[in-house]
């Protein structure tokens, strides 16, 4: 279907979305670059100085030879690298390197995913029928009695101790399927909101008619264990959910939860539409009758959906829209656009006289455009009119515009108590296919608001059309009060329920919709994560745009202890997570639902955004049939294309599976263990051991993965023997240096061996499940494995890890220290395994210090050390960060942080190189967020404005309280609240800066002018690693420069005219 972009500006508002048009960034980033320059030129002349002698070049090149040396050997003795390299040496004969083709393995996933979400479509198919047969059996009756189980008061006794009334006993059990929440996989359960009355006559028919779903609810179960959560949701407002569940109301009692309200059941309920929402801000709208404007269109932007255009009109003397950059086009109804929507809704401000008829006209014109162009929602098309009645002049326009087709439907919504327009606002509607009512308190906004809904929706009823619904990805943190369930990404699949009644069926009556939920993490487990290789992946996007499914997907954030969805989590855009795509060619062969194939140069970020890739990834891409989604596989070029394969018997491989320290990634799917209630307490670990031995023949497993398991079990057993025997050859304290050795292999396999008692580790949290980075997820290798297979073949990288702490960097530990091994068949290379240590800190200086002590000649005495006064030596890895330095201080730290000049200047010598990268899903504080009470110093003039700024405020204070106190009081509480609100965290697209060591500059030196004094240094790259040596001139102050940070900034956007 074509859509509009989801943002159209007019021709004076362009929103760029890329940072490269920030020119007042440029400039100030080229202002500061000269300033650089001036204080570096003058001194990058290598000519020979006093203290440029004092650091010989071949004697730096010795130190980080010796020191590479020694870690190389130390590295390779306590991780065991060169026999792993051996023991898959020896095995190469018998491997089979298969090069993967990328558009068959996203074809078959796309069908896998087709099968899993037709038996959710079939189920739900299943519950409409049951549904609209039970209503056309049953007859209405006003004085019907009838006791059924409501989801709040079941399970609830009164003071004597009898259960109350729609309270019976109703048993509950933790159900694992279900998130271990208090289920009742029997029955289910009736929710409705409090302001529904639970024994309304429509309430009560329309319980009573749903008690058939019961049985069906268990029969769609029993067929698809798969499903989770079952549901009806009614039109007269109660919510029918299976399996039962008990409902807690909030802390002041209140049940807000409506489920006429959720998107699953708004887009089910009507076709997409296109939107003019026309509001009167005239002089007579004033006070309370602004307020109930504002929120009745606000609970109109609720009932819209991604697949919904709108736009806002605000009309007084004169017309203007209330986002100026909209104005005379339609804008997509996403979760931003509504938010955006509401915060200018809120600054609606009442004055002059209201002339609505160019405002309709206005409004005509604009879906008149959008239909010819066939732009929009190409379905239902509608004006909203939001006012208290005094219109005029508008049957002319209703004429040009709207007869005799009557193509727009004219929904109006009477603002107050007054009945004087009623006549009128009624005659609008009924002449336009629209529907009239009345708003005169806040409490009625909701109810009358969703009438509409049932309007739009009785041509679907009519013709009967049951449109399957899916929904965009979201959290139900007002369906759910457990963590582990809120936070968890789901779509529905809906279908409408309608009245087959013969009487009913020329009206067009829609009795509710019916749904489920899938956990978007069950439908990635179908793409297996051995597969796609080290650093691939698998992803879902709707065809609007927006990310399902991702692993750089971050939807929560941390606020204190908690984690809390983002304001935008589920319209990610994919362009703003692929944010290489400049040309969106991706987005839009997937949004078009193409099947086809791209490259792309992509920058992977690491670590949290300290560290880098640079891969070359190949995208595959096709639509899931009956569904709005489309899937990619992304594998990278090299090592990703291929997957390495192994065979070995059972009776071989069994044994070396059931060593203790042998893990397997318990995110990935070797055996099924999630459906059968028998299956669900096994570890995956367990599960395999238990089918390759025949135990459970019932266990349904991926044989090519558990093969690969046993092969790799085979392979690496013999490591577990090496390490043993060199944990017991260490006696001393001081032979401490590593605290634990560690393998990992393309098929999930993790072993481990510790060096020292667990109570001794330096790091308790590596490779166990709270240190997601650290062990294998479905969504990546552990970074340790990822850094390892782009290093050099024998080469290690190292990777000092801090200790977490709230509100600080934390303190260096230890150094993970680990190196990839390949195999190479038939001139393929694929990745086999990584192995590593963790590596003692105060070993790895102990090692440095003695190595700096190196001179050239054996009996030589060192002219120059590390231990001088006058020098400073560093180890930084090869993103800018220190190993180790004199000051314990700056270890961990980003060197430019610590020392601006050498940073600058190794930037400026092509040894290091800056890169810029970017996060649309950032979080950040509004603007003039101070983050002290301390205030900058002021000029004299500022602070004679802010005095008299104070005392104009306290007499207008004075004045307020005199007057009126309740409104001062309400005034201050919004005060508060604006306050309140600045300190919340707001989505914010921000850039930041990585620095990336060029291997192929392995040495540079140089002289940096510093005022008085110059400063020298040497860098040294380390064999072996991805470490370097720095050592440099300690008594030259360089502090003129600036420190060259790590740190993110807000990207600002600029309007700028075509």
């Amino acid at each position: 279907m074509p859509r509009p972009p989801r943002f159209q500006p007019e021709a004076s508002c362009t929103h760029s979305r890329r940072p490269s048009h920030l020119w007042l960034m440029v400039w100030a980033s080229l202002r500061r670059t000269a300033v650089i320059l001036c204080l570096l030129l003058p001194g990058t002349s290598l000519s020979p100085t006093r203290r440029q002698a004092k650091i010989p070049l071949e004697t730096v090149k010795l130190w980080a030879d010796t020191f590479g040396r020694d870690l190389y050997d130390t590295a390779t003795k306590y991780s065991g690298s060169l026999l792993l390299q051996k023991k898959y040496k020896e095995v190469e004969p018998s491997l089979r390197i298969q090069e993967v083709d990328g558009l068959e393995l996203v074809r078959k996933f796309s069908e896998d995913m087709e099968t899993m979400l037709h038996r959710k479509v079939e189920a739900i198919k299943n519950l409409v029928e049951a549904a609209e047969e039970a209503d056309l059996k049953h007859e209405f009756n006003e004085s019907l009695v009838f006791d059924y189980y409501n989801s709040v008061l079941i399970n609830e006794r009164d003071a004597n101790g009898n259960y109350m009334e729609l309270g019976a006993e109703f048993v509950l059990e933790s159900n694992a399927h279900f998130s271990n929440l208090l289920v009742n996989t029997s029955l289910s359960s009736v929710q409705l909101p409090t302001n529904v009355y639970n024994k309304d006559p429509d309430i009560l028919n329309g319980v009573y008619m749903s008690e058939a779903l019961n049985p069906i609810f268990v029969e769609n179960f029993r067929r698809d264990p798969t499903l989770t959560w079952q549901y009806f949701g009614s039109s007269t407002g109660f919510f029918r959910i299976y399996p039962g569940i008990k409902w807690t109301p909030d802390e002041n009692g209140v049940i807000t939860f409506d489920c006429r309200t959720r998107g699953w059941y708004v887009q089910a309920a009507t076709s997409p539409k296109d939107i003019v929402i026309v509001v009167d801000t005239s002089g007579s709208m004033k006070g309370l009758r602004m307020t109930i404007a504002k929120h009745t269109v606000s609970t109109i932007l609720d009932t819209l959906g991604e697949n919904d255009f709108v736009n806002i009109i605000a009309y007084n003397d004169y017309i203007h829209y209330i986002e100026p950059c909209f104005k005379g086009t339609l804008v997509q109804a996403d979760q931003d656009n509504r938010k955006h929507f509401k915060q200018l809704v809120d600054k609606l401000m009442v004055k002059g006289v209201g002339v609505v008829d160019q405002a309709l006209r206005e409004a005509f014109q604009i879906l008149k455009q959008f239909q010819e162009t066939r732009q929009g929602s190409l379905c239902n098309q509608a004006i909203m009119l939001v006012t208290d009645g005094a219109v005029e002049d508008y049957e002319p326009v209703f004429e040009k515009y709207n007869w005799p087709d009557r193509k727009v439907r004219v929904f109006t919504y009477l603002i107050g108590r007054e009945v004087t327009f009623a006549d009128r606002m009624r005659w609008i509607a009924c002449n336009n296919k629209g529907y009239y009512t009345q708003i005169s308190t806040l409490a009625d906004t909701q109810e009358n608001v969703m009438e509409y809904l049932h309007v739009l929706s009785r041509p679907m009823v009519i013709n009967h059309d049951h449109d399957i619904t899916w929904t965009e990805a979201y959290m139900d943190s007002k369906l759910f009060t457990s963590q582990a369930q809120s936070l968890t990404l789901l779509t529905t699949v809906a279908m409408p329920v309608f009245s087959k009644k013969n009487e009913t069926r020329s009206h067009g009556i829609l009795l509710g919709v019916a749904g489920s939920d899938v956990a978007l993490r069950q439908l990635m487990k179908l793409v297996p994560r051995y597969k796609l290789g080290v650093h691939g992946y698998a992803f879902l996007n709707t065809n609007n745009g927006y990310i399902l499914s991702h692993p750089d997907l971050r939807p929560l954030y941390s606020e204190g202890k908690k984690l809390k969805p983002k304001p935008n989590y589920n319209s990610v855009d994919l362009s703003e997570v692929e944010w290489e795509d400049q040309a969106e060619v991706l987005r839009t062969a997937m949004i078009n639902r193409e099947t086809g194939s791209l490259s792309m140069d992509v920058k992977v970020p690491l670590d949290k955004g300290k560290r880098v890739l640079f891969l070359t990834n190949d995208y595959f891409f096709t639509d899931i049939s009956d569904t709005p989604f489309s899937l990619g596989v992304v594998l990278s070029q090299g090592h990703g294309e291929y997957i390495l394969l192994g065979n070995i018997s059972v009776e071989e491989g069994l044994h070396d599976l059931l060593h203790p320290d042998l893990t397997l990634a318990r995110d990935w799917t070797y055996c099924i263990t999630d459906i059968d209630s028998d299956h669900r307490k096994l570890s995956q670990w367990e599960a395999v051991v238990r089918f390759l031995t025949g135990e459970d023949p019932n266990l349904e497993c991926d044989e090519e993965l558990v093969r690969e398991v046993l092969f790799d079990a085979v392979v690496t057993a013999p490591m577990e023997a090496y390490w043993t025997a060199l944990a017991l050859n260490i006696s001393e304290e001081s032979e401490r240096v590593a605290d634990v050795a560690f393998l990992g292999t393309r098929a999930g396999l993790l072993r481990s061996s510790l060096f020292v008692g667990s109570e001794k580790l330096s790091d308790k949290k590596f490779l166990s499940p709270e240190e997601e980075a650290s062990v294998f997820t479905m969504d990546h290798f552990p970074l340790w494995y990822r850094q390892a297979t782009e290093q050099p073949a024998g080469s290690f990288v190292f990777n000092l890890r801090l200790a977490e702490r709230p509100g600080s960097p934390g303190e260096p530990v230890v150094v993970t220290v680990s190196t990839a091994v390949a195999v190479t068949v038939d001139k393929k290379t694929a990745i086999a395994a990584a192995v590593g240590i963790q590596m003692r800190l105060e070993f790895l200086q102990r090692t440095f210090w003695a190595a700096t002590r190196q001179c050239g000649a054996v009996d030589e005495s060192c002219p120059e050390s590390c231990q001088d006064s006058d020098l400073d030596c560093f180890v930084i890895d090869n993103n800018g960060f220190i190993l180790i330095s004199e000051r314990s201080q700056e270890m961990g730290r980003f060197l430019g942080e610590v020392d601006g000049a050498l940073m600058t200047q190794l930037l400026s010598t092509g040894m290091f190189s800056q890169v810029t990268m970017y996060d649309y899903q950032a979080m950040c504080k509004p603007p003039n967020h101070h983050h002290s009470a301390a205030r900058p110093l002021v000029s004299p003039i500022s602070a004679f404005l802010t005095a008299t700024r104070w005392l104009m405020n306290e007499l207008l204070l004075l004045l307020l309280e005199w007057s009126s106190w309740s409104s001062w009081h309400a005034d201050s509480r919004a005060e508060a609240h604006k306050h309140k609100n600045q300190d919340m965290l707001q989505p914010c697209d921000t850039k930041y800066p990585v620095f990336v060591h060029q291997t192929a500059v392995q040495e540079t030196n140089g002289v940096i002018q510093c005022g008085a004094c110059q400063k020298i240094f040497v860098m040294q790259q380390i064999p072996n690693s991805n470490l370097l040596l720095l050592v440099t001139d300690h008594t030259c102050d360089c502090s003129i420069f600036p420190l060259v940070l790590q740190e993110a900034t807000e990207v600002k956007y600029i309007l700028t005219a075509l």
